[in-house]
Parts: C-alpha cells; structure tokens; sequence
C-alpha cells in the first residue's frame, strides 16, 4: 500500500509542473482580453501605452537589407494604412485656424478633404488645408477639398466602398466634380520635391 501511495505523489509532481507550464503558455499567448498577443508585444515599445508616453518625440528610424533572391517572392510590398491616414489628415486640419470640422477619404490615388470654416478668406484656407494634406500622404497622390459641409456625407458614403466596388469610379468623379466647385488651394511650380526653388528657399504660399 505505501509504495501505491509512493507511487502516486511521484507521478503527481511531474503532472502539476505540467499542469503549471501549461498556465504559464497560456499566459503568454493570450492577453487580459484574450486576443492573441505576438513575441514582440512582450517588449514594452511595441504597446499602445508606449506610443502615448513622453517617449513619442523620438525620431523614428529603420533600416532593412535586401533579402536573398530566392525569398523575394514572399516578401510583401508595404501598404499604405488609409484609414490611418485620412485619421491624421482630419485631425491636422480640424487644428487649422477658423476650422471647426473636418473629414477625409483617402483611396489608392486620391485624398479628399471637406472640412467646415468661418473664414473670410476661402482661398487662404484652402491653401492651408491642401497643404496639411500633402505633408501626410505621398507625393503621386491628388489632393481634393471643399469647405462645402454638405459634401461631408457624399466623401462619408465612400468609408463603406472600396477600389473594386461597384461604379465607384464613377461615383468618385462625380464626387470630385463637386468638390472642385470649391477653392483648391494653389498648386505650386517650380520647385523641388521638398518644395523648395533650387535655391534652398520655400516659395511663397
């Protein structure tokens, strides 16, 4: 009978470490909220809390190597957040002297922006505001906006559509067609790609 009860706490103690691995596996795979959690969310920079920490000023810098020939196939070719852009486009504007509301849609090729103002100087604003477009997506990209506030709902029925919607591009020239009714802000030639005169001076706005 001893050696039975022997028997049994030794084969216990491996069963409860395994018992105790197991919750610890689970602990690191799963979160609080039971998503998933990546290798990489362990290190404290890649949380959400870091980012909004007084660690943000920071420059950001990267670097990558070129991948042997033989895996470049399975690379994937960076993609643009839209969504998170067309974020940061009206949240900079909105900050916009004399704007009260904005919003944006960014798609493959375009960027529009309606946002609400109460300044007498339309074309000044608009200049702003295509601006502030421009510093936040890239250079290939054509920028329309209009300070019609009833253009917000036509550029918002676009959030639920995509490039292979039905019509879309139709949809969008027509959108765009009226944005156009509005300033545009000034289109600026004659400078370089950080829109400068070759001279290392800004052009005037």
């Amino acid at each position: 009978m001893n050696k039975k009860i022997l028997l049994a706490g030794l084969l216990a103690v491996p069963l409860a470490g395994c018992q105790t691995a197991l919750n610890d596996t689970e602990h690191n795979i799963y979160d609080e909220d039971g998503n998933t959690v990546h290798v990489a969310d362990k290190n404290p920079q890649y949380h959400e809390k870091f980012r909004n920490d007084n660690r943000k000023g920071r420059f950001g810098y990267a670097r990558h190597q070129a991948t042997p020939v033989a895996n470049k196939e399975e690379m994937q070719a960076p993609q643009i957040d839209r969504e998170e852009m067309a974020h940061i486009i009206s949240s900079l504007t909105v900050q916009l002297p004399n704007i009260q509301d904005a919003s944006a849609l960014v798609t493959d090729e375009e960027a529009l922006v309606v946002y609400k103002t109460d300044s007498g100087q339309r074309e000044q604003t608009a200049d702003q505001v295509k601006k502030t477009a421009a510093s936040v997506i890239p250079r290939y990209y054509h920028i329309y906006i209009s300070d019609d506030p009833d253009m917000m709902q036509s550029v918002a029925n676009f959030s639920r559509l995509g490039a292979n919607s039905r019509n879309v591009d139709q949809l969008m020239a027509d959108t765009i067609k009226e944005m156009q009714k509005s300033p545009q802000g000034k289109t600026t030639t004659g400078t370089d790609e950080n829109g400068l005169d070759g001279k290392g001076k800004a052009t005037e706005s």
